[in-house]
């Protein structure tokens, strides 16, 4: 299973991307819980999920930093 790409985040919208991130720190609780318990199989999904969740988490902070750098439109005053 190849990484995945960060083109895939950033077609998100916003409220896609936050849901994306909870379910990507969900799976790496499953994950830590799995291995605690010796019942996890595939190793490389550790990998895998921390990976996707920093790109997400990258496209978030992208579109925050753009916010913030957008100037706000203000009517000019007579």
């Amino acid at each position: 299973m190849p990484l995945p790409k960060i083109e895939d985040a950033r077609k998100l919208n916003d409220e896609e991307l936050v849901e994306e991130i909870l379910a990507a720190k969900r799976q790496l609780f499953t994950l830590r819980f799995q291995k605690a318990t010796n019942r996890l199989e595939k190793t490389h999904e550790f990998k895998h999920t921390r990976h996707r969740l920093a790109q997400l988490m990258t496209v978030e902070r992208e579109r925050q930093l753009q916010a913030q750098s957008a100037p706000s439109v203000t009517p000019e005053e007579e």
